[in-house]
């Protein structure tokens, strides 16, 4: 009986703290941190050609795609960041509608920051690697990377570099994954050493289902 009664008492406390807004700490996505794995990194080899869009945005935005060498190449996985970065994904995964480029700017391809309200993959990760070095993240470990999907179709997702390996904020999941957690097959992605791209020679994780978006 007693512990019946233990245990109602803590569904009971729970049941408040939730109608309170005061849900456990280890509710938050941000407690995944603990359990994301260490992951090998990305491993670049040889140069890639450019993605024609790529470059139309880098001459309309300069500073977006300039490498600063002073800056780290990979970044401290801190509580405070890892929160930093899940926040943004989700935050920008929802205040953006998804549109083609064809349907929003009436091109094939066309690379912005989803400034209307609306853009495809490559907006979505590009206005969350603005926020994120607004917030004091170095841009030169936040690389726009291209990589095929679940449907063997291209994509775009942000890869954050970092102490745990390479992680991957993308606007088909708000949960933050490795690289080798997502299932895709990587491409490449935007070089750490110049304005350029490498080639990631087509390396793949384990298989793992992604929600359209």
């Amino acid at each position: 009986m007693v512990m019946v009664l233990k245990s109602l008492l803590r569904l009971s406390t729970a049941a408040l703290l939730i109608g309170l807004g005061m849900a456990p700490a280890s509710a938050a996505p941000s407690d995944r941190l603990a359990s994301l794995p260490l992951a090998e990194p990305a491993t670049a080899s040889g140069a890639a050609r450019p993605i024609i869009a790529w470059q139309e945005f880098c001459n309309r935005n300069i500073a977006e795609c300039r490498v600063d060498l002073s800056q780290p190449e990979r970044i401290a996985l801190t509580p405070q960041t890892w929160k930093l970065l899940v926040d943004v994904n989700n935050k920008v995964n929802r205040s953006l509608r998804p549109l083609t480029d064809l349907e929003h700017w009436g091109v094939v391809d066309h690379w912005d920051f989803g400034e209307d309200g609306f853009g495809d993959c490559e907006d979505y990760q590009l206005l969350k690697r603005r926020r994120l070095a607004e917030a004091g993240l170095p841009r030169r470990a936040m690389l726009m990377t291209v990589v095929l999907d679940e449907n063997n179709e291209g994509h775009a997702v942000l890869m954050v570099r970092t102490d745990r390996g390479d992680i991957v904020l993308d606007n088909k999941r708000d949960e933050v994954l490795t690289w080798q957690q997502t299932g895709y097959v990587y491409v490449k992605r935007e070089s750490q050493t110049e304005t350029a791209w490498v080639s990631l020679n087509h390396a793949s994780g384990v298989t793992a289902t992604a929600s359209k978006r």
